[in-house]
């Protein structure tokens, strides 16, 4: 679904999962119960890097947590991967930190993407990015076309750690 003020697209799968008992710290979050969405960023970047928030939204009615990293790759028209996955970097000096998520909440990780041209010879279009909840092993699919190296040996991605709040700047939840 197509989201006006910031979000290009939302994926969502959503389920209730169980309540913890009381006292506990929240579980962790789950592919069916977080949404993967790629916020716009407004075109933030440095020199050959364009940085995007890919925000990952609690569908559930229980809080839950992520910590680390998303697992990102390109992927194409036919299903398949394109380059190699995402490398794992701090971005702007974030470091990886347990994150709870509110029912509704949302946590981001920052994904830079290179100029493919600046690393590669051959470069083809992607159609979006296969996204993995920290610790999860169902993707999210998250549909965005860019350019990335047709080597499966190198990755024109790198992923930041999950960190608290929505990621697109002038927004909150």
């Amino acid at each position: 679904m197509l989201l006006a003020g910031g979000a290009l697209i939302v994926l969502a799968a959503s389920s209730v999962f169980a309540a913890g008992s009381a006292g506990a710290s929240p579980p962790a979050c789950t592919s069916q119960a977080t949404a993967i969405w790629l916020g716009d960023g407004e075109g933030g970047g440095t020199a050959g890097h364009i940085y995007y928030p890919i925000e990952l939204s609690n569908t559930g009615r229980t809080s839950c947590t992520l910590y680390g990293y998303p697992g990102v790759s390109a992927w194409g028209t036919g299903g398949g991967q394109i380059g190699a996955p995402a490398t794992r970097g701090s971005i702007a000096g974030a470091k990886p930190t347990r994150v709870t998520i509110a029912p509704r909440g949302t946590a981001h990780a920052i994904i830079a993407i290179a100029d493919a041209g600046a690393l590669c010879s051959k470069f083809v279009t992607t159609v979006g990015l296969k996204v993995y909840a920290p610790g999860e092993t169902q993707a999210h699919n998250v549909e965005f076309g860019f350019d990335a190296c047709a080597s499966s040996k190198i990755s024109v991605l790198t992923i930041g750690p999950v960190e608290p709040g929505v990621g697109i700047p002038g927004y909150s939840t």
